[in-house]
């Protein structure tokens, strides 16, 4: 974990224009390309988003250790049908936590395991938006209501009925959901897998007008509140008609954090269990390597966030995210981790979702319950 004071290096101009061309040159969070670590060993693929924390292994910058990785940018989508499928041609993926747990606990899913990497995590407060003229300015005033979403089971809906049971006393039986025909940010996470689309028994669910997406819904009036976890397209646009729940998510989901010590998580790596099981070493090097591009990211936010972000205060958010939760606030490993699976395990089921209570030991690979990150 690296200290709070830790002094930096000066850059020179040279290694400046290097680390900010490879930060700013890093693609959208959607693509296909591919680039190999080019090093010898075992051939492998990884599929996941490039994004600061993997941008490391994207450039070669950092290698999974005995292994010659070619890493793929895909959508969250696509890797998890191209998973649950059968298909797997991938021996590393990234997956959403909770489609996992439904295949793997409804369908008898066993193909991957999962290791203790949480690639996405979002506290979820903000992904609530309710029409401005609706009366509703806190989650009781939902019951009774039409709240609409454009995938019932995906992990982030899930956490959201979660916290708002646990934390709020607001059942999903309390409320009527419409399940919208249409996504908004449709494209940007490609396609919704089966286990997105569940429904459970115990709930009342209707379709919405076909041909509207999740926040025309809103706008028509037909729902009353919406539940995404991206933002709708009608609130990017600045119309006034839709609104947040909480207008300041950030106190309260630090408040949340406060309280529970819980950093939601959406996404997760895994591993072919036949790849664990031939290469035993290879769980181990895959966590060493991600989690060293991590830290790189760390590190870069650290030296250059004046250049490459522009938001004028990054830095002090920064600041005030490591006094809240610490300098590794992204952590890695089952340790920092194991009361929010905990917590998703338990929605899911309470939600008549997954078929039983799933556990660690069963879902992630059993040797990577040891693995903990060391600051490099």
């Amino acid at each position: 974990m690296p200290p709070q004071n830790m002094r930096v290096p000066m850059l020179n101009r040279r290694r400046f224009v290097a680390l900010t061309g490879t930060f700013l040159a890093a693609p959208a969070l959607i693509g296909t390309k591919a680039s190999a670590s080019g090093n010898g060993g075992l051939p492998i693929t990884a599929s996941n988003y490039r994004l600061d924390r993997t941008q490391a292994l994207f450039d070669g910058s950092v290698k999974i250790k005995g292994a010659n990785a070619t890493f793929v940018e895909d959508a969250i989508g696509d890797m998890n049908t191209d998973a649950f499928t059968g298909q797997g041609k991938n021996e590393i993926t990234e997956l959403g936590l909770h489609p996992f747990m439904l295949a793997h606990a409804n369908e008898g899913f066993r193909d991957y395991a999962l290791l203790p990497i949480f690639l996405l995590r979002q506290f979820r407060h903000k992904s609530v938006f309710v029409r401005s003229d609706a009366a509703i300015s806190k989650p009781e005033d939902l019951r009774g209501r039409r709240v609409g979403t454009p995938g019932y089971s995906s992990t982030s809906l899930t956490w959201i009925r979660g916290i708002f049971e646990d934390e709020y006393g607001l059942k999903p039986s309390d409320v009527e959901w419409v399940v919208a025909t249409q996504d908004s940010s449709a494209g940007e996470a490609g396609k919704i897998s089966a286990q997105e689309n569940r429904l459970p028994d115990n709930i009342n669910v209707t379709k919405g007008t076909p041909g509207l997406d999740e926040s025309e819904l809103l706008l028509t009036g037909e729902v009353d509140a919406l539940f995404h976890a991206a933002t709708p397209a009608a609130y990017l646009q600045g119309d006034p008609r839709i609104s947040r729940l909480f207008p300041d998510f950030r106190s309260v989901e630090q408040d949340y954090f406060r309280k529970t010590g819980i950093f939601p998580i959406m996404h997760v790596l895994a591993i072919r269990r036949d790849t664990a099981k031939d290469h035993p070493w290879l769980a181990q090097s895959v966590f060493d390597a991600y989690s060293r591009a991590k830290f790189a990211a760390y590190r870069l936010k650290d030296r250059l966030t004046w250049a490459t972000d522009m938001l004028p205060w990054y830095s002090q958010e920064l600041e005030n995210t490591r006094a809240l939760m610490g300098s590794n606030f992204y952590p890695y490993g089952m340790t920092a981790n194991q009361k929010a699976v905990k917590a998703l395990f338990r929605y899911s089921h309470d939600q008549g979702l997954a078929s039983r209570v799933l556990s660690i030991e069963e879902t992630f690979l059993p040797q990577s319950l040891a693995f903990s990150e060391t600051y490099r």
